[in-house]
């Protein structure tokens, strides 16, 4: 047995079943071994941008990883992007990147690069000295890593940086699976300090981030609010949030820091749950980067490797929270729309079609505007854009799908971001994925003439209105994904765009409407 082979046949056995590639010559022997071993199902993308999105989509359905293989550091940097999102959104994945030997490295051949300084922007695991002796025990150190929590944004994304000289060595097989690491549990102190705020009903919030946005920790801050009188709310993009009928009711932070520091107005206490202190998504001149309103005083409950759903159950008892009912979202029926194509009708439209159990990934203003008013529609598992680097959409979908082939995917995407990463269309169809896509076509990068006008410029420019214009051409959509194999179709009214969803939702297989009006970004 190889390297190479030892190494994949000790992650399927601790617990990796796919592997997103896009693999070239320094990985054929992890290509050879992918063959070897049929278990972990290989699922190739044109892009690496497409394989880190899709990993990242998978591990926020899972909870576990899955590994991309790429091709060097320039594959790597292809990837980045996702990887960036990946890490904010604390999403478990391996990377596995070929590298030349030891020995080819000081010859400077054309695609090597420093990896590891590339790696060291994501990673909270690195590792790129491996040899054929010890790659099994490496993959088993890089899957462990990624289930263990990091103090702040680190992340839990694993990079294997694999030289071929110990992917073609003779190894001594496989390996036994480390055990799974667990999250540490706040102190008692912390405990009865963010009690006794609550007793004394001031306004509090208890903002909820990460481990604390799971339905289990939102079910037990539930029942604290109603029982203190505290409020609640989640990050403006929780990587992952389970909604609809049914499940726990809680409000996002919005986006705008004005937005934010309305909404937190009068709040004399905030308390940290699994996050930090909101800032500002960039900074504006005159407008503070940490949004909390004068007065206010932070606190916390648990840092966002510790066990927030523990902290909030052991918060429930010791405040009498524990038989409180939690306050849950009503089904309301929605009318379908009638007429033009703008935000709203597009918004209605989606919530008043929306599927069962449907996973939402959006990549666009327009598709996280639509989260509130979907709500009351069906229940859902929504994936944000956590990092702000957009083509996270498409891939995100398309690994949501392969984690979860039994339930539908929604992706909410604007015309820019698409383009990113449109190769994503290919391996949904060539995977047959349920993916039903969405484009938001204003031809433009419109929230740029939102952030320009916030300069106070008050007439747009022939040059930054270049800038701006992705409709010089147009993009059609629907010839696009036709070619990679996805069918699809325009929709222009909102009657028309009701009506190609439910088509979609019928109809196994990926299928994309281009939305076209007047719709802000």
């Amino acid at each position: 047995m190889n390297g190479a082979t030892a190494l994949i046949e000790t992650l399927a056995d601790c617990g990796v079943e796919l592997c997103i590639a896009n693999p070239g010559t320094s990985e054929m022997h992890l290509v050879h071994a992918l063959d070897r071993v049929p278990r972990m199902k290989s699922v190739l993308a044109l892009f690496e941008g497409v394989c880190t999105g899709a990993a990242d989509g998978y591990g926020r359905m899972t909870g576990k990883p899955a590994a991309t293989l790429l091709h060097l550091g320039p594959g790597l940097a292809n990837g980045i992007a996702n990887l960036h999102n990946a890490r904010r959104a604390n999403t478990p994945m391996i990377n596995i990147i070929g590298n030349h030997p030891n020995y080819h490295i000081g010859f400077d051949a054309p695609l090597t690069s420093d990896i590891d300084t590339l790696a060291r922007n994501f990673s909270g695991w690195i590792k790129s000295c491996s040899t054929a002796d010890t790659l099994a025990q490496d993959g088993a150190d890089a899957y462990t890593a990624t289930l263990r929590q990091t103090p702040g944004s680190v992340g839990q994304i694993a990079t294997l940086i694999m030289g071929a000289d110990a992917a073609w060595g003779n190894a001594n097989g496989k390996i036994a699976p480390n055990a799974l690491p667990t999250r540490s549990k706040v102190t008692d102190q912390a405990i009865e300090a963010i009690a006794q705020l609550l007793q004394k009903r001031s306004n509090t919030m208890l903002l909820l981030e990460h481990h604390a946005s799971t339905p289990a920790a939102l079910e037990a801050a539930s029942r604290i609010a109603t029982k203190t009188g505290c409020k609640l709310m989640t990050g403006t993009f929780p990587g992952r949030v389970d909604g609809g009928p049914g499940r726990v009711a809680v409000p996002r932070l919005p986006y705008f820091p004005e937005q934010i520091l309305q909404t937190l107005q009068g709040v004399e206490n905030l308390v940290l749950v699994g996050g930090q202190i909101p800032a500002s998504f960039f900074a504006y001149k005159g407008i503070p980067g940490q949004l909390i309103p004068a007065g206010c005083k932070v606190s916390r409950l648990c840092h966002v490797e510790e066990d927030a759903v523990d902290a909030l159950l052991r918060l429930a008892e010791h405040t009498g929270a524990s038989a409180a009912q939690a306050t849950y979202f009503e089904a309301q029926a929605m009318s379908k729309p009638n007429g033009e194509l703008n935000n709203k009708t597009i918004i209605q439209a989606i919530a008043s079609t929306m599927p069962e159990d449907v996973i939402v990934c959006t990549d666009s203003g327009g598709g996280n505007a639509a989260y509130p008013y979907c709500q009351n529609s069906a229940r859902n598992s929504w994936l944000s854009l956590t990092g702000g680097a957009i083509g996270q959409g498409g891939p995100c979908a398309t690994g949501a799908a392969l984690a979860c082939p039994d339930r539908p995917v929604l992706a909410l995407l604007g015309d820019g971001g698409a383009a990113y990463t449109n190769q994503c269309f290919w391996t949904q169809a060539r995977e047959g994925l349920n993916v039903t896509t969405v484009i938001f076509a204003n031809h433009s990068y419109n929230i740029l003439n939102v952030e320009y006008g916030r300069l106070g410029v008050t007439e747009v420019g022939k040059i930054a209105a270049s800038l701006f214009d992705i409709g010089n051409p147009k993009i059609n959509w629907v010839d696009m994904a036709k070619s990679f194999g996805v069918p699809g179709a325009q929709a222009n009214t909102a009657e028309e765009l009701s009506k190609l969803l439910e088509q979609s939702f019928r109809t196994p297989g990926p299928f994309l409407i281009q939305a076209n009006g007047q719709i802000q970004r």
